[in-house]
């Protein structure tokens, strides 16, 4: 099978980057006991009864040599329909710290994972909260005990921050009428978040907080649909945080397009790097990143589009230089016809040491038992680190915090949702996208509508899961004026899909947030 016949093949059900349908890491494991406490259930999906419920603690932690005092406040939205009928229970995490008498208000923000289909624990446990795992030292998988330490690097001094979940992940439920299906598509997911934002802002009265929302993986194209929404709906946001981005999802590939390959060249230049498999290694890391993106946009497109009419001469200097960049031989990547996905070159960066290298990190490697296999068994990354964060939720929000609930948490709903993921998606204006939907029309447009709107694209350099050439694709063709154009702001770091599991790159994303939240708030 050549390389984009069998791109091809895996493409089905994977969106354009190569995302599967639910890169929530963990697979549904939700017990008997979940369904058979809810009295119904459809499409093997639980239906909740449609109550509130808010059960806060008062917290604090040591933070920069004094004492953070918050409230944490682990609880449930009801979701109206446009008539007022309850079509779903919205659960979230709030992290608020009081504001003295008269002083202006905090601004809130609200975070999220992707998938579609994923809970969002990861954030939760791993990133901006309070309280956070160390997985600084985890290169393989490791037995518990996971303990959460206080978070140097919590964003919770200048926002309060809410931590949403999806509908039918975590301990959200359809309920009335609806179903899973309800809920398991691109605009539909798009408007319960909308719902369950405005839900929140009525409850808690923040209508006057300046106002974010930080999405992660599929929550980056989320976000782009969702900041628009909200604006439609009379609900202007401050700032949009995108982190491991991807705004053009799909369920399959055209095996004409190229432009994947242009796009991921940078990152596996970088991983190639950290594994030392560069005849020169670069001492710049920022500077080699700029090489490689020159080179991917410029001569590698050009060739790719070339086509057949690519000469046998050129055909070798290519492969030559594509060997320079990626660690890889000119001989594999002539017989892949200079088109390597990324699966492969996981496999195959480090087959002469009988290793592979993760996903959604590619500092991680794991051992196959075929090494002489096409692609790998499994993510390494997602091995090393996944169990940690479902013990740590569990233990986090049903033991530390005592939240009281007949359901089971739910860390991802990928197995339920399989290939019944909706992915038409309305433009803004009329028309729509379906089999590769993109949010970036919606994005560009709340940004022109909204003068004062300010986006932060923050990617890590060992992600091959939403690599950050692909986001620089998609956004720097937002098509908005040159005037708007910093409105969007680019970040790097060295780390992976979830760059805050290295404590430098989390203390480096504080630091750029701490200067993106100023410059928003002040408009």
């Amino acid at each position: 099978m050549t390389s984009r016949a069998a791109l091809l093949a895996a493409a089905i059900a994977l969106p354009l980057w190569l995302l599967p349908p639910a890169p929530a890491l963990a697979a549904d494991k939700t017990p008997p006991a979940d369904t058979a406490s809810a009295g119904k259930a459809t499409m093997g999906d639980t239906i909740a009864d449609p109550v509130e419920d808010a059960q806060p603690r008062k917290r604090s932690i040591p933070f920069q040599g004094r004492t953070l005092a918050y409230t944490v406040t682990p609880g449930t939205l009801v979701l109206p329909n446009d008539v007022g009928e309850p079509i779903a229970t919205m659960f979230y995490t709030a992290y608020t710290v009081d504001q003295p008498k008269g002083a202006s208000p905090r601004p809130v923000t609200f975070l999220f994972n992707g998938g579609p289909g994923s809970a969002s624990m990861y954030l939760h446990m791993g990133s901006f909260g309070p309280l956070k795992l160390d997985l600084s030292k985890v290169d393989v998988a490791q037995p518990g005990p996971y303990p959460l330490h206080a978070n140097p690097d919590t964003l919770l001094d200048r926002t309060d921050l809410v931590f949403l979940d999806a509908v039918t992940t975590g301990l959200s439920r359809p309920a009335g009428k609806a179903t899973g299906k309800d809920f398991w598509g691109v605009d539909q997911d798009i408007d319960a978040f909308a719902r369950g934002i405005q839900r929140y802002l009525s409850v808690y009265n923040r209508w006057g907080s300046p106002k974010f929302i930080l999405g992660e993986s599929y929550g980056t194209m989320r976000a782009g649909g969702l900041v628009y929404t909200l604006q439609q709906r009379g609900i202007s946001m401050t700032g949009v945080i995108v982190m491991s981005t991807v705004f053009t999802y799909g369920p399959a590939m055209d095996p004409g397009t190229d432009q994947i390959y242009v796009s991921y060249l940078p990152s596996y230049a970088v991983t190639a790097a950290y594994h030392h498999r560069l005849a020169e290694q670069p001492a710049d890391l920022p500077a080699f990143v700029q090489k490689a993106r020159e080179f991917a946009n410029g001569p590698y497109l050009v060739a790719l589009q070339k086509g057949n009419d690519l000469s046998d001469a050129e055909r070798q200097s290519m492969a030559q230089q594509l060997s320079a960049f990626t660690g890889l031989s000119p001989e594999y990547l002539l017989e892949n016809d200079l088109r390597v996905d990324p699966s492969r070159f996981r496999k195959e960066l480090l087959r002469g040491q009988r290793r592979t290298i993760g996903r959604l990190d590619a500092r991680f490697t794991a051992i196959d038992v075929d090494a002489g296999g096409e692609k790998p068994e499994y993510d390494a990354a997602d091995a090393a680190f996944s169990g940690a964060f479902v013990a740590a939720i569990n233990d986090y929000l049903f033991n530390d915090l005592g939240y009281k609930s007949d359901l089971a948490y739910r860390p991802s709903s990928g197995a339920m949702i399989g290939e019944k993921w909706d992915f038409t998606h309305h433009l803004p204006g009329g028309g729509r996208i379906n089999v590769a939907a993109s949010t970036m029309p919606d994005l560009s447009r709340a940004i022109r509508m909204n003068p004062h709107l300010r986006v932060m694209n923050l990617n890590g350099y060992y992600d091959l899961a939403t690599p950050f050439g692909g986001a620089e694709y998609d956004l720097k063709r937002i098509m908005l004026d040159k005037s708007e154009q910093d409105h969007i702001l680019y970040r790097y770091y060295p780390s992976g899909h979830m760059i805050y599991i290295n404590p430098a790159a989390a203390h480096d994303v504080r630091a750029d947030l701490d200067a993106f939240y100023d410059n928003a708030v002040k408009g």
